[in-house]
């Protein structure tokens, strides 16, 4: 891990710094997010009070990710704060064919055209934003992708987000997920610091542990849950080992 006088505190921003050198980063959001008769409209609420980047974590316009869903449920809502927004896609975004709803909508805040995934810095932070709905397996372009940009960045601290979590003590997913793990181990042989997932509909902290699941004060990646963006809620049965805190 890089020291750095930047800081990050996923979904809980209280300070706002230029991004320079000593300042504080804000990096706000969840995934999750917007579906008829949900909280998305609570939530972008909060946004209007932050200012800063914000993110989403995947599944942002249920249920299909449609053209449609887009317009009626999250652009009336979290689509206030477009402009400042670094996306990423979930399942549900991609029950449209190739995500086509949600990279029409986010057009070139998607990334790159046809790819994706795609890596940005704010502040001292190096952030990458990856697609855990194609091919996350090792030799796959995004993989190889994803260790060529943390070869060029050494320097900085990392942070990385996608929908699916590999660690997840939540009763709805926990355990799915275990193909993110090539990425998990990506950015443990580079010595990121923060990882950000949704899919599971609740909060989570985990302490810093390895792709294997064991703890890891020193050198292991801090992995957040962040399902909390406007959908209905799941709960938290038996808590998974190093989980810190969950609700």
């Amino acid at each position: 891990a890089q020291s750095s006088p930047d800081v990050i505190r996923p979904a809980a921003i209280t300070d706002l710094g230029d991004g320079s050198p000593g300042s504080t980063v804000v990096f706000v959001g969840a995934g999750d997010i917007a579906v008829g008769g949900g909280s998305q409209e609570a939530t972008a609420r909060l946004l209007d009070g932050i200012p800063g980047t914000v993110f989403t974590l995947g599944d942002n316009a249920y249920p299909d990710g449609t053209a449609s869903n887009y317009a009626t449920y999250y652009d009336p809502s979290w689509g206030r704060h477009k402009a400042r927004t670094k996306p990423c896609p979930g399942n549900h975004d991609y029950h449209t064919a190739n995500g086509a709803g949600y990279f029409t909508y986010f057009g070139s805040l998607a990334g790159p055209s046809g790819q994706g995934y795609y890596s940005f810095d704010l502040g001292d932070w190096h952030i990458i934003s990856l697609d855990g709905e194609i091919s996350t397996a090792v030799g796959s372009p995004q993989e190889v992708w994803l260790r060529a940009d943390l070869a060029a960045h050494t320097n900085q601290c990392c942070l990385a987000y996608w929908h699916e979590p590999l660690f997840d003590s939540g009763n709805i997913h926990g355990g799915q997920s275990q193909y993110v793990q090539p990425l998990w181990q990506a950015l443990y042989d580079y010595h990121a610091e923060i990882i950000l997932n949704g899919h599971e509909h609740i909060y989570e902290r985990f302490a810093p542990q390895t792709p294997g699941g064991a703890a890891d004060p020193a050198n292991g990646i801090r992995e957040f849950i962040v399902g909390t963006g406007g959908a209905g809620l799941y709960t938290v049965t038996t808590p998974k080992p190093n989980s810190e805190v969950h609700n």
